[in-house]
């Protein structure tokens, strides 16, 4: 075995379900395992074990995953899919009826159907790891389930897990986009009731994501597959150290001592280089130098905001495919020189390298064209909190007029629980302005057993 431990992915709500599809496609692809679990030849090195495990009958595999959703719909399309013999049954998790986009409704009512059933195939899952690195998790914020029922999953995991890293990739409210008017009520309140839960937060939100497809990959009008694909290819670069060997890794708890200088202040920004659309297949074989310029450019960015705005803490920078180390060094002084790249005064040098050897992925269909190297940079940058400074914005019009919050306390939420996350976001955006102005955050600020 590899000796890197495994990781347990738990996907959450229609939108978690959705981007496990395309992400378990592309690990197939990588790691050489069929769409029914057989090992191909080009599977011996065993770094699939990370993300998958043997199943009964050698040489399948089923992958490390629990899904859940509160109501069947998305989960029986995997369950008739064209993976449906790649995940177990008792993996996948659903009930008879849906969270009605209401946070409280997936926390209370949701979970007393699904949250011991959840933890059960969770822990099944983790009681067949040799050596249990941590979670990542995937949720939508802005519906009832991934905010509601995620957030006491989350909780849980904390619970019963203690030491183990979680990981979180958040679907947040888009800007302009907003499919579900209490969009804010739940994000909102599911940012508060989890912040102390996670590790790190990466923050997706499909506007940014709709951006990319249109301006930079020629989709005129993406789907969810699409946007999701995307999605996989970030998720593959960032664990890609995780599970092949070579180069030089970044391990789970590395990343969280780099990228959070204090425990509330985990929300980084991520970036993906190169996005080169199909059709322009020809120009894809970027330089080092290029690569990573590119991971800092806004277009390249999976949220809304602009670093430049802001200052850097930390930044983590995972390569993958065929990368010379000098070329790094050459390509970060190139980016240190940029006036707009700000680090704050205490975190002058601020990189954090990883490298894997393994190439990216070419997804048949997808729109991403094939190439030999890319690179995923993770920036823990104070503008982030211009995404918080909408959503509280938003939030505080609704909750202004008081409107539907009959709807959660009639599902057990307090109405003092929307005061508690207004003012408990509203600290997280203060605390990024204290950052911001390069005074080291104070204690109380950054200690969530305090708030």
């Amino acid at each position: 075995m590899s000796g890197k431990g495994e990781i347990i992915q738990i996907h959450i709500g229609q939108a978690g379900v959705q981007i496990a599809n395309a992400c378990w496609e592309l690990f197939c692809l990588e790691h050489n395992i069929l769409a029914n679990g057989r090992l191909t030849q080009g599977s011996l090195d065993e770094a699939f074990l990370t993300f998958f495990e043997f199943t009964s009958s050698k040489p399948c595999v089923q992958p490390r995953l629990v899904m859940i959703d509160a109501e069947p719909n998305v989960i029986d399309e995997i369950r008739v899919g064209a993976y449906r013999n790649l995940f177990h049954p008792d993996t996948l998790i659903s009930g008879k009826d849906d969270s009605g986009s209401n946070f409280a409704r997936g926390y209370n009512l949701m979970a007393s159907e699904l949250l011991d059933r959840s933890m059960n195939a969770i822990r099944r899952v983790a009681d067949r790891c040799r050596n249990l690195r941590g979670f990542l998790v995937f949720r939508a914020i802005g519906g009832g389930t991934g905010s509601g029922l995620g957030t006491r999953i989350m909780e849980r995991l904390v619970e019963d897990f203690g030491k183990k890293t979680v990981v979180e990739f958040l679907v947040y409210p888009s800007p302009s986009i907003s499919p579900v008017i209490v969009e804010p009520y739940n994000a909102l309140l599911a940012a508060h009731f989890s912040m102390d839960c996670t590790d790190v937060s990466f923050i997706v939100d499909n506007e940014a994501l709709y951006d990319i497809c249109a301006n930079t990959l020629n989709v005129p009008a993406p789907t969810y597959t699409n946007l999701n694909r995307i999605t996989a290819q970030v998720v593959s670069g960032f664990t890609a150290s995780q599970r092949f060997g070579g180069g030089s890794t970044v391990s789970f708890q590395e990343l969280q001592t780099n990228l959070v200088p204090y425990p509330r202040i985990h929300y980084p920004l991520i970036n993906y280089a190169p996005l080169v659309p199909i059709s322009h297949s020809q120009f894809v074989d970027m330089s080092t130098a290029q690569l990573t310029g590119q991971c800092f450019q806004m277009s390249n960015q999976m949220v809304r905001c602009n670093p430049s705005h802001g200052k850097y803490m930390a930044s983590v920078l995972l390569y993958r495919g065929d990368i010379a180390p000098n070329e790094i060094n050459t390509a970060l002084e190139n980016i240190k020189r940029n006036r707009s790249f700000r680090f704050v005064d205490w975190s002058p040098s601020g990189f954090k390298i990883g490298v894997s050897p393994m190439p990216p992925c070419y997804v048949p269909g997808g729109d991403l064209a094939p190439t030999n190297r890319a690179c995923v940079a993770i920036s823990n940058n104070t503008n982030i909190r211009i995404a918080w400074c909408r959503l509280v914005n938003k939030f505080d019009k609704l909750y202004q007029r008081r409107a539907f919050v009959y709807h959660y306390v009639g599902e057990g939420l307090e109405e003092g629980n929307f005061n508690e996350a207004s003012e408990n976001i509203c600290q997280l955006v203060h605390d990024y302005l204290e950052v911001d102005a390069s005074a080291p955050v104070s204690r109380r600020d950054s200690d969530p057993g305090e708030d």
